[in-house]
């Protein structure tokens, strides 16, 4: 929209130089000169050739367009738009040497990376100035020439500001800060005095440095000469100072500054975003009185790390809405934050962007859209998008890999994974990982093995997750062997390791050992605490428990949390404490601040209905202030059974029958409690009501570790590859004991 203001005002301008030139050409030539010289270099700089084509036609008619000044801004305008034919054409035009046009031409070479060129023209000339020299030197430093440039340099007879601003700022740009400086004391003894530009590189020079004395020495000199107000060496501060942590001192010169632009504005945005603190720099964000792509960028991308989704999201439609490209930055943020909301159709759309301005097949933006279709479950659209990555990277396959993964494709994650050209370590953890979500255990350690023989190194990532498997199957053997090699590669004092270590042996009955890693982390958070407090709740350790979590509130180093609360619930409900655990339950809400969820409320359910308190546990779930779930009743339906309370376990099982027409736990308890009972006809009518609705009891499931191979054996299961042979072993085994 500014481009069409722009094209319109210059339509204007032309039109009324044109109208000058027929009817008044003979008349004030020097201010028709001007104005046409005005409206060329505005064609120039917004790049508009097919306008500046145009306008150059109706020169030509009227006879002006051979002047001097107007032939050398036709020819600076065709340089910038690289128009070779009107180039050569326009040369025709100029007799013998123009030493203006000479230096045209070598910018020209220089801009478009024929250096050769250049210096061949250069060489060649009868005659130099020192825009001649300063071109050059700049030219070959933007290139990456830097002894060509200091040979010329060294070679300039017109060494004056220019020459000096230039060389410097090249070298900076090289990475040459050391350098730059030298030649900046080498400046100052010649007699030179630096200007803003000169300035605003050797700033940039002592932050490349992290030098804060030389910073300070070139402060005091700015302020000597006078700068310490101009706009572009006071952004310069400000970035030096960020770079060294100062953000005090960067914040002090920017509300110092007379005069603010986008940079000023940006460069404080990004120093409260690299901080974390969101809330400020959105304050500086809407103080902004103009924006630009990357403030808008840095914003978004801020909220989409941060996981601030919906803000990111928001934001992104403010910025297209005020006419603003997003670039490919702000777009993977946009597309990350669109998948953490899981909002499809809306990535369609962004998506849609994408393909318009053919970026799709960049590998930032290809592994993002990757990860939203996955996440949405369309692992299908997910894989058009991989497909269509030009040159993929290892980020895109691991994206790809974790997708399959993630929507249960694991035979497709494995297929793709064994196509990864080069493996990391979280390409591994993603194959991992999708095993262990859907319970591959035999897979987790297949591919973990396969890890190790493949020379990659496992990253406490990958031993959480392998050491889950081992807590899953309560797996002691493989643990220990997996805690062994936690301590030889150093993985012992992480918090996240030894976490999933006492997990471990908790969940394999090794209390002890489970303490005993608790008890020497240097650090915990509450997934630590809530590990110990469940594994000895679980293993017959419940008055334990309590004491772990008086010891949590007391260290106060995280703040307890739902989970945490719920272990202790749990431990309360297996040793029998009910009043403890109300007491706990009732300060949820009070003292925590934390709203009690469907599962907090089932364990109190099950505390009340194991301590023999049904009638108070009923009413507890009846006065519950969300809708009861299957899981609630079925954990009184239990206490029923325990304490043999027929005629509730009746009312309970119709309430549960209601609830879960899919779920044949509740009727599994309703039969056992008629069993328990005797009512046998009763327990024939609720296994008739679980076949006509389709309902099977989940078959139970054993396993059995030999020589580091796990055996599982369901009820009726023939799958066991030597099955045959253990029913046979358990025909004969009965039929001695028939004997005895």
């Amino acid at each position: 929209m500014l481009l069409c203001v722009k094209c319109l005002g210059l339509a204007f301008s032309m039109r009324s130089i044109l109208r000058s030139l027929l009817f008044n050409s003979r008349k004030n030539v020097k201010a028709n000169v001007n104005k046409i010289v005005s409206v060329l270099n505005d064609i120039t700089k917004e790049r508009l050739i097919v306008q500046g084509t145009i306008f150059h036609g109706h020169l030509i008619k009227t006879g002006i367009s051979s002047q001097k000044h107007i032939a050398i801004k036709l020819l600076i305008m065709y340089f910038k738009s690289r128009k070779p034919k009107e180039i050569d054409q326009m040369l025709k035009e100029f007799d013998g040497f123009n030493l203006v046009v000479h230096n045209c031409l070598i910018t020209a070479n220089l801009e478009w990376g024929k250096l050769d060129e250049a210096r061949r023209l250069f060489d060649e000339m009868p005659e130099r100035n020192e825009v001649s020299w300063t071109a050059i030197i700049s030219g070959f430093l933007r290139f990456g020439k830097v002894d060509e440039a200091i040979c010329y340099f060294e070679r300039n007879p017109f060494q004056n500001l220019f020459s000096w601003t230039a060389t410097i700022s090249g070298l900076v740009q090289n990475g040459l800060s050391f350098k730059a400086m030298k030649l900046f004391v080498e400046m100052l003894q010649s007699g030179v005095m630096p200007n803003n530009v000169t300035f605003t590189s050797v700033i940039r020079a002592c932050g490349e440095l992290s030098d804060f004395y030389l910073g300070a020495c070139v402060l005091g000199l700015i302020v000597k000469v006078g700068f310490e107000h101009d706009l572009s060496v006071s952004n310069s501060l400000i970035t030096f100072n960020l770079r060294l942590n100062d953000t005090v001192s960067a914040r002090r010169i920017f509300d110092r500054m007379q005069s603010r632009d986008v940079v000023s504005w940006t460069a404080i945005l990004d120093m409260y975003v690299q901080k974390g603190d969101l809330t400020e720099a959105r304050r500086v964000f809407d103080e902004m009185p103009e924006r630009n792509e990357v403030s808008w960028s840095t914003m978004i991308s801020r909220y989409s790390q941060s996981g601030d989704a919906e803000a990111a999201v928001n934001l992104f439609y403010c910025m297209v809405q005020q006419g603003f490209k997003p670039n490919k930055s702000c777009l993977a943020s946009v597309v990350s934050a669109l998948s953490s909301l899981e909002a499809l159709i809306t990535g369609r759309i962004v998506h849609g962007h994408i393909l318009k301005i053919g970026i799709e097949q960049d590998a930032f933006i290809g592994s993002s859209l990757v990860d939203l279709y996955c996440k949405c479950g369309s692992s299908k659209d997910g894989r058009v998008a991989f497909d269509s990555i030009l040159e993929k990277n290892v980020v895109c396959w691991n994206s790809m890999v974790s997708g399959y993964s993630l929507n249960n494709q694991l035979e497709e994650a494995k297929e793709l994974f064994d196509k990864i050209p080069q493996k990391n370590n979280i390409s591994w953890n993603s194959l991992i990982t999708g095993y262990l979500e859907y319970e591959k255990f035999d897979e987790v350690f297949e591919v973990f093995s396969d890890m190790l023989l493949s020379g990659e190194q496992p990253n406490k990532s990958t031993f959480s997750s392998v050491l889950c498997a081992c807590a899953s199957l309560a797996s002691l053997e493989r643990g220990k062997n997996l805690h062994g090699k936690v301590i030889k590669l150093g993985f012992h004092s992480d918090v996240f390791v030894d976490t999933a270590l006492l997990d471990m042996y908790a969940k394999s009955g090794n209390v002890e050992s489970s303490k005993k890693i608790f008890k020497r982390m240097p650090k915990r958070n509450e997934i630590s605490w809530t590990a110990m407090i469940q594994g000895l709740a679980e293993n017959g350790f419940a008055e334990e428990a309590l004491p772990v979590f008086e010891e949590f509130e007391r260290t106060k180093s995280v703040a307890p949390n739902e989970l945490i609360l719920l272990a202790v619930l749990f431990a309360c409900s297996h040793c029998g404490l009910v009043d403890k655990g109300l007491h706990y339950f009732n300060s949820m809400e009070k003292v925590y601040n934390i709203q009690p969820n469907s599962r907090h409320y089932t364990c109190v359910v099950d505390m009340l209905s194991r301590s023999g308190r049904l009638s108070e546990a009923e009413k507890f779930i009846l006065d519950m202030p969300c809708e009861p779930d299957v899981q609630a009743w079925a954990a009184l339906l239990s206490g029923c059974k325990t304490y043999r309370n027929e005629r509730m376990a009746v009312r309970v099982a119709e309430k549960i029958s209601e609830l879960a027409e899919k779920h044949p736990e509740g009727y599994v308890l309703l039969s056992n409690v008629y069993a328990s009972a005797g009512r046998w006809l009763d327990v024939l009518h609720t296994r008739k009501q679980m076949k006509e609705k389709g309902l099977k009891k989940s078959g139970g499931c054993s396993w059995i570790e030999v020589r580091n191979q796990l055996h599982s054996f369901y009820s009726q299961d023939g799958s066991h590859n030597e099955s045959t042979e253990i029913y046979e072993v358990l025909d004969l085994m009965r039929s001695e004991m028939q004997l005895i």
